[in-house]
């Protein structure tokens, strides 16, 4: 068997080609392919064809039938899927109008995960991560960022991402691990001497194991604090890690830590003002909106159409978690920011697609595009605005990992 599929026609193959990583996308600027094919070579595709060629024995054929269009496979760049136990307490408190930072300051929020996954064994985390990365697939996401953070303590981290690299070593989807350690700092720990045991202890058996490269941290007075912060990101970026900050959440500071270190994106901003703003759009630093928190915490959204206005990069994810967004459903999220902030189609595909990818430091993944992986995802409709209109209930019903039809 020949190692070349051809598959289609699409109605519309969106390939996301030549659109711009940074500032603002109309949608006058997608390039909608019409009744096309798209050319897959072992795991990358190598074209996208208006017709069919003639010599249909050099390769196999894949027929469509009815009306389709084909994207680029869906990338959630920030999430916390690896826990134990749910947080129903948590969300029913906070309908009763208690804040985040209040639940937390009262051993709840943060800590009441890490009780019950500190808890829980490796293999009851590895079924309830197995099953919540399904239903990413399902709903078109091909690569997924998971971060540890609800271990703490370096023996649980270790084992929160053990899980992580097992799950995504026997599924056929990416999983990129991200060492959350410094989520806030265990109960009895002292700040400074927990950040140095991360530092000395955990990260550098996460480099020489392959269990990470990544490092995420959470900036706010009642987690970490912007000085320690600094310090943590500076000596992690020492030992050669990616650096991603929870920035700006309740809080300005995280932001232009971010900045100044080099951080591939910083995630929330919900805080952030004109000043955070203008420093990020001039930065390379993608910026991570999620809509998942701000519906979880009944609080504004992060300022996207800003952002985008300045100039920025800016990426949409789920921040699945067990606390503040439970939610975990990237279409639905994604078609109430744009209602909300005015985005364009083009700008939220655009966010969930290679800007995502940016985000994570993939350049190989997010546009349908030759030398790009075959992650692609097709939705039974006729024109891809459909997809937003339909405010993320019209999931696809064919999803492609690396040229495999899952």
């Amino acid at each position: 068997m020949n190692n070349i599929q051809i598959i289609g026609p699409f109605r519309q193959i969106i390939t996301l080609e030549g659109l711009p990583m940074k500032g603002v996308i109309n949608d006058e600027e997608i390039l909608i392919k019409e009744n096309s094919y798209v050319v897959i070579e072992g795991d990358q595709i190598t074209d996208v064809l208006s017709s069919l060629p003639k010599n249909t024995n050099e390769f196999t054929f894949h027929e469509i039938s009815g009306d389709h269009i084909l994207i680029p496979g869906l990338i959630d760049c920030h999430t916390h899927m690896v826990w134990g136990g749910n947080r129903a307490k948590d969300y029913s408190m906070r309908m009763a109008g208690k804040t985040y930072q209040e639940i937390l300051a009262t051993g709840g929020g943060i800590f009441d995960s890490v009780n019950k996954t500190q808890k829980a064994n490796k293999s009851d985390l590895k079924e309830s991560l197995t099953a919540r990365v399904k239903c990413q697939l399902k709903d078109g996401i091909t690569t997924m960022e998971v971060k540890s953070g609800y271990g703490l303590e370096p023996n649980h981290e270790v084992k929160l991402l053990e899980v992580v690299k097992e799950v995504s070593n026997e599924m056929t989807v990416d999983l990129v691990p991200t060492c959350l350690a410094t989520h806030v700092s265990p109960k009895g720990w002292d700040k400074k001497e927990f950040v140095e045991t991360v530092l000395k202890e955990l990260l550098p058996q996460l480099k020489e194991n392959g269990l990470s490269n990544r490092v995420d941290i959470f900036v706010e007075d009642n987690a970490f604090p912007i000085d320690l912060a600094d310090y943590y990101l500076g000596k992690a970026k020492e030992l050669g890690f990616d650096i991603t900050v929870h920035a700006d959440q309740f809080t300005t500071g995280g932001s232009e830590l971010a900045v100044k270190h080099g951080a591939l994106s910083a995630d929330h901003l919900e805080a952030s003002t004109d000043k955070e703003i203008e420093m990020l759009a001039a930065s390379d630093v993608v910026a991570v909106a999620l809509p998942g928190a701000s519906i979880g915490l009944g609080m504004h959204f992060t300022p996207a159409r800003k952002l985008l206005d300045a100039g920025a990069s800016v990426a949409i994810s789920t921040d699945w978690n067990p606390g503040s967004a439970p939610m975990g459903d990237l279409l639905v999220q994604a078609s109430i920011l744009g209602i909300y902030e005015k985005l364009s189609s083009a700008e939220l595909l655009a966010g969930m697609t290679f800007r995502a990818a940016k985000a994570l430091g993939l350049s190989d993944r997010g546009r349908l595009s030759a030398g790009y992986l075959a992650d692609m995802i097709a939705f039974p409709v006729a024109d891809y605005r459909e997809i937003f209109y339909n405010q993320g209930r019209i999931k696809p019903n064919m999803v492609w990992k690396k040229g495999a039809l899952l």
